[in-house]
């Protein structure tokens, strides 16, 4: 069973075969068919105008006074045409009279083989109709024959005319032999030359195909050279752009990966070291025991904390964040975040107001939404300074709700804004990191807040930063008409 090759090369120059092969069979097949029917048309002609010449010397000979078939036998011996053999049957189909043509040497009545077939042929056919043409098959080979009635003295009387086709059958043998010759020579041609056209196409396909085996982890920075056609500087470009999105994703994973082994460092170093001072003494007292493993269990909850986030943000990267979408208001989640918050508020000296409040039912994952504005207010807290307000703001566009949180914070500098939502990233690297907080302070809650908006068709933005006005906005599509409603701020409540 024959396979279709590999190689492309191969193919294109196949195909510019057949392509062309094709078209070039279909006109040598009606070249061919139309030069036969030229040629036979052209005989049918030839045969048509001699016997009309004959009929018209038999006028001749007739007004001369010959008798009827004497007329005939004089007209046959005394017309004759190159190769024609004319017959003239009686209505009984008696030969009335043959004439072979000048060429054949001495033939005159006599009767050869191929004259034989000729008559018996003419004598199925019917003295009725009016004109027949048609080809015959005899020993010496194909000739076009043509009968037609002829009408003396009342009687009807068949005249026929049978011309060999031997030289139609020769210059179509030698049109079929020239077919024969030249189209494979082209076709052998064109697959030579659309190999050598695919293979010089193809080189530069070649060049970035090694090009790019020779890319590999350690050198992501090299990029594919782009030249040649609109099509190859097309696919450089794309090849190029697909090693740059590799290099951002390795540089990623690589940044992710150390910053990770550093952030979980602290907490289990805190603990190995704890436990190993605990059990360097051999009488503690039960106070000291109880400061020792609160501190322990302080760098494990930590340690805890870093570790959800870090399967949360893996489950993202993969596509497998389950959210859980049910009929919900967002208004309650906020009320349920700030209240949460207040303590560390407290703490802090900070106020949580929600100045503006509108009713916002939406389907989507509670539970989710509410981490998301947990690590928005507790990323606000820590940044604002003692005395100021962290207020929170829900409005209704374009079928889009809005939330805001705004504190009063130092602001983030114009350098460091666009980093604002990568992983581990601190605006103030020299923060604590063991300060109290509901959120890791890895550096991860802005990450994980975009990846909660994300999966809500969403999106979380840094919407302006300066010093003492830091804006994070979360627009979130609507699932239902909203209803405006002001309400008391969260520290009214009692």
């Amino acid at each position: 069973m024959l396979r279709w090759p590999s190689s492309l090369r191969v193919r294109l120059a196949l195909w510019h075969s057949v392509l062309l092969g094709v078209p070039l069979a279909l006109f040598a097949i009606v070249c061919y068919v139309a030069f036969s029917r030229t040629l036979i048309g052209g005989t049918d002609r030839f045969i048509a105008d001699a016997l009309s010449a004959f009929t018209r010397e038999l006028g001749a000979e007739r007004r001369a006074g010959l008798s009827a078939e004497q007329a005939m036998i004089t007209t046959v011996r005394e017309v004759r045409f190159r190769e024609l053999h004319i017959v003239i049957l009686a209505p009984d189909g008696r030969v009335v009279a043959i004439a072979a043509p000048p060429d054949n040497a001495g033939a005159t009545d006599a009767l050869v083989p191929d004259d034989q077939q000729f008559i018996d042929s003419l004598r199925t056919t019917a003295h009725a109709q009016t004109v027949s043409v048609s080809t015959l098959e005899t020993s010496s080979g194909s000739a076009r024959v043509r009968a037609e009635s002829l009408v003396v003295d009342g009687r009807t009387y068949l005249l026929a005319g049978r011309y060999p086709l031997r030289e139609a059958e020769q210059t179509m043998d030698g049109i079929l032999r020239m077919f024969a010759v030249t189209i494979p020579m082209l076709i052998l041609a064109a697959g030579a030359s659309g190999y050598f056209l695919a293979r010089r196409s193809l080189a530069p396909v070649a060049s970035m195909a090694e090009h790019a085996a020779d890319i590999s982890a350690t050198n992501l920075h090299e990029r594919m050279p782009v030249s040649g056609g609109d099509e190859l500087v097309r696919l450089a470009t794309v090849i190029n752009a697909l090693l740059d999105r590799l290099e951002a994703s390795f540089e990623q994973q690589r940044r992710f990966m150390a910053d990770a082994s550093h952030e979980l460092r602290t907490p289990t170093a805190i603990v190995r070291t704890e436990a190993d001072v605990t059990l360097s003494r051999v009488h503690r007292d039960e106070p000291e025991y109880r400061a020792s493993v609160g501190i322990m269990r302080d760098a494990a909850r930590r340690l805890t904390r870093i570790v959800d986030d870090l399967f949360l943000l893996a489950r993202s990267d993969a596509g497998h964040l389950v959210v859980q979408r049910a009929a919900m208001h967002l208004e309650d989640v906020i009320d349920d975040v700030i209240r949460s918050v207040r303590p560390i508020a407290d703490q802090s000296g900070v106020h949580v107001e929600l100045v503006e409040a509108i009713e916002a039912p939406l389907v989507g994952d509670a539970d989710l939404l509410g981490r998301l504005l947990l690590n928005l207010l507790d990323n606000a807290i820590k940044h604002s300074p003692s005395g100021s307000v962290v207020t929170v703001r829900m409005v209704a566009r374009e079928q889009m709700l809005a939330v805001t949180v705004t504190d009063e914070g130092v602001g983030i500098p114009i350098d460091a804004q666009a980093r604002v939502f990568d992983r581990f990233f601190r605006v103030d690297a020299s923060r604590t990191r063991e300060e109290t907080s509901h959120t890791s302070g890895a550096g991860l809650g802005l990450a994980i807040a975009r990846r909660i908006a994300e999966a809500h068709q969403g999106l979380l933005e840094l919407d302006e930063s300066r010093p003492g006005r830091t804006v994070f906005r979360l627009s979130l599509p609507a699932n239902a008409t909203l209803l405006s409603v002001q309400r008391t701020p969260i520290l009214a409540r009692s």
